[in-house]
């Protein structure tokens, strides 16, 4: 006699599982965020990233960096969970208009990315935008 096993989860939602993470290429860095009296120094941590794959832009408020990963595909390729170790890194941080993203400084050493981002005059001293 043939017994049937029905999934823990109905075929519906796990086709909408599926949808929603094909969408996320990406993965989150983590990163560290230091406001300084004249700057914010940012540090972010991308392992496995070469310089020439890091990509920064800033959009209005928005700071955004995105770290490609160089990916080597193995002749003994198989699926063990590591695509999901294997994804780029993005990041995308609201920090507002009161900094000169033009004038901003980058280093790249090790899988570490350390960016110095100065403020405008009129939101590093609030007083002296006042009196002008």
């Amino acid at each position: 006699m043939h017994t049937i096993i029905n999934p823990r989860t109905p075929a519906s939602r796990l086709r909408r599982r599926k949808e929603v993470g094909s969408k996320s290429d990406f993965r989150k860095p983590n990163y560290d965020c230091r406001e300084q009296p004249g700057e914010v120094k940012l540090t972010v941590y991308i392992p496995g990233v070469e310089a020439s794959g890091v990509e920064i832009e800033a959009r209005g408020p928005d700071l955004l960096i995105t770290a490609r990963k160089t990916h080597f595909v193995r002749v003994n390729w198989t699926a063990l969970h590591l695509e999901t170790a294997q994804r780029d890194y993005q990041l995308r941080l609201r920090l507002g208009l009161g900094f000169d993203f033009p004038s901003l400084s980058a280093e790249f050493d090790n899988g570490v990315l350390t960016l110095v981002i100065p403020k405008r005059l009129g939101a590093a001293n609030p007083a002296l935008a006042r009196v002008a």
